[in-house]
């Protein structure tokens, strides 16, 4: 099969000027272009040659016919795309199982470049906005495994209301900020929490490729890289969740309809809700829209009711009577409905419930009764009728109900402050600006972030879900400026919950932003603690090196480094390297950049649980102790 590859491409299509560049690279587009076009000059080169003759035409009563899905195939093939480890390159859109578009197939499968690839996404520095790399360059299972194996943790904090104090011991309710790849991360966070997060919240880049962005990360993902980088992630923290855990996904229109259709392939036994959030009231004006709202994709377990009933404000409930009305409304209807309601006429407070009236007795609306009057169910027209709840149940509902006078009678009226959720949401606490940049600059002034959530959004959509869980887990890989944590202290505060936040944030501002945010939290509210730690790093300091580096000279020391300490890639040749050091010195800067990431080991960026002993590494014994102490068994 290789020789016809080569064959194709050595013999025909370097025939045409069409089908590659300059300086010789194909452009695999136009062959399949032209293919499916049945261009002429493309089917006279394919006829003319034996071989290529018979493997692309079929004879059909002595006529040949040129087959363009196989040879589509053929092209599209990742022998024929050394750069690619997928049979898809140049394609995004709806495929089957077995890779056919949607044209000739119902069933409907995500497709795009580098899907089978793991998307590693490093990046520390917020002015470090780099072209991501496919860190598995190979395929071969052992070396992926080392890449998202358990790794070491180091330089551990605790933070609580009285500032910050070394730690010796990891308590089985702490709250976790940890700093390092959000990827590897989640790997590492496997072992200890496989199956006991009930809500992940996670707010990602959004992929506007805009200045507009409203974070702070590498938001310069294309399309098609952006879906691996989400895909990657989704894949392992769906193995965090308990059986009756759910995911939430903010996101806006630039992604929205393909992280749906991603997310309904990856979570097969859960329903996928998308829920609009009205954010910016003001609007982000666009050609023909201002946009004011984005969206949260609720993935939640298919036929459960995971979605509890939202909270009404006191001045938004809808208010009518506790008597009943209609058919079946009389008193004769429900005997145990008929007792009077006991209230203070000074002030309308609800003192209490008297118990069922006897058949016999046939009171007037309002009776006093002392310094209090006793109210029954009696409409305007003298009817005696019934509560809408029994004596039974009623004191449940007391702070449900008040009282109102009119015309010197008084009478009882219901009003539910809860109610289910719809799917847009529109409220004022939800503005971006006002309930979210504000507040993080009240707690960290000097914080870069321009455009964070709101608070009471985040608030909800985790309320949604846990707000009757006060032990529940709540996992924020993209920990940005901390707001989920602090969306999560402030459920517990509401109602003395000890729910436990876990975030992973890979930029510097996780200290200077992020911890920072959560300690001020912590200090103002008097209770709760976090424990700070790292994913301990070794090559990844090499890469960080790499990247802040302004001129060749540094590059060259850190070369020297990576001999002498680093870990390389065994593709790498050092000698060879070392023996055309001129050709090194010719290259751009960013080249010379890009060329000695790729001699690393990616497998190596951080140090291996595994190899937490080796004196190669200057671990701390705290720090070896500590993590011993996390992967242990819980």
């Amino acid at each position: 099969m290789e020789n016809l590859f080569t064959h194709l491409e050595q013999v025909v299509l370097r025939m045409d000027s069409r089908f590659c560049t300059e300086d010789g690279h194909l452009l695999k587009n136009n062959v399949v272009e032209a293919a499916l076009a049945l261009d002429p000059k493309l089917l006279h080169y394919l006829l003319a040659d034996e071989k290529l003759r018979k493997q692309f035409f079929r004879e059909v009563d002595g006529l040949l016919v040129f087959d363009k899905v196989q040879f589509q195939r053929f092209v599209m093939n990742k022998q024929f795309l050394p750069d690619s480890y997928t049979s898809f390159k140049n394609k995004v859109g709806l495929t089957n199982e077995n890779g056919e578009f949607l044209s000739e197939s119902r069933e409907i499968v995500l497709s795009w470049p580098y899907k089978d690839c793991m998307l590693e996404g490093g990046q520390t520095k917020e002015d470090a906005k780099r072209n991501e790399i496919f860190w598995n360059e190979t395929l071969a299972p052992d070396e992926i495994n080392r890449l998202t194996e358990p790794k070491a943790l180091c330089n551990f904090r605790r933070y609580d209301s009285k500032g910050e104090h070394e730690t010796t011991e990891l308590l089985p309710d702490d709250n976790l900020i940890i700093k390092g790849n959000n990827l590897l991360a989640l790997y590492s966070l496997r072992q200890r929490f496989r199956g006991k997060v009930k809500l992940i919240y996670i707010d990602p880049p959004y992929n506007t490729g805009s200045n507009a962005d409203t974070f702070v990360y590498n938001n310069t993902f294309k399309h098609t890289t952006w879906l691996t980088f989400m895909k990657n992630r989704l894949e392992i923290a769906k193995q965090l969740l308990t059986k009756d855990g759910a995911i939430i996904v903010a996101i806006d229109e630039n992604e929205r309809d393909y992280l749906g259709v991603l997310l309904k392939e990856m979570f097969g036994n859960y329903e996928v809700h998308c829920i609009s959030i009205i954010h910016n009231p003001r609007g982000v004006q666009g050609t023909n829209f201002s946009y004011t709202n984005e969206f949260a994709y609720f993935v939640i377990p298919e036929k459960k009711k995971t979605i509890i009933d939202r909270k009404i404000r006191r001045e938004e409930i809808e208010w009518s009577p506790l008597r009943n009305w209609g058919t079946e409304s009389e008193r004769s209807d429900a005997k145990n409905c008929f007792y009077p309601i006991i209230i203070n006429p000074t002030n309308g407070e609800i003192m209490g419930f008297g118990d069922v009236s006897n058949e016999d007795f046939h009171p007037q609306k309002n009776v006093t009764n002392g310094l209090y009057i006793d109210i029954y169910p009696i409409d305007a027209h003298g009817i005696e009728r019934k509560w809408r709840y029994a004596r039974q149940s009623v004191d449940g509902i007391k702070h449900l109900l008040r009282t109102v006078e009119k015309n010197g009678v008084w009478d009882i009226e219901l009003g539910k402050d809860f109610g289910q959720y719809k799917t847009v949401w529109d409220d004022p606490r939800y503005d971006a600006n006002e309930y979210g940049t504000k507040i993080i600059k009240d707690l960290v002034p000097n914080c870069p972030f321009k455009f964070p959530k709101s608070l009471w959004n985040v608030f909800d959509c985790l309320y949604a879900v846990v707000g009757k869980d006060p032990n529940a887990i709540v996992l924020d890989f993209f920990g940005g400026s901390g707001t989920t944590a602090h969306a999560v202290l402030e459920l517990n505060k509401l109602d003395g919950g000890n729910r436990k936040f876990i975030l992973t944030e890979q930029m510097d501002y996780v200290e200077s932003v992020t911890c920072e945010r959560v300690k001020e939290v912590i200090k103002r509210n008097k209770t709760n603690s976090f424990v700070y730690c790292e994913l301990a790093q070794a090559n990844q300091q090499l890469v960080d090196e790499i990247m802040a580096a302004n001129e060749s000279l540094k590059l060259q020391e850190v070369w020297t480094l990576l001999q002498e300490k680093g870990f390389m890639s065994y593709k790498v040749s050092p000698k060879l390297i070392n023996e055309h050091a001129e050709d090194f010195n010719d290259l751009s800067l960013e080249d010379q950049k890009r060329f000695l990431i790729e001699c690393l080991d990616k497998n190596m960026l951080y140090i291996p649980y595994s190899d937490i002993d080796d004196e190669g590494f200057t671990l701390s014994e705290n720090d070896k102790q500590l993590t011993r102490l996390f992967y242990a068994s819980r």
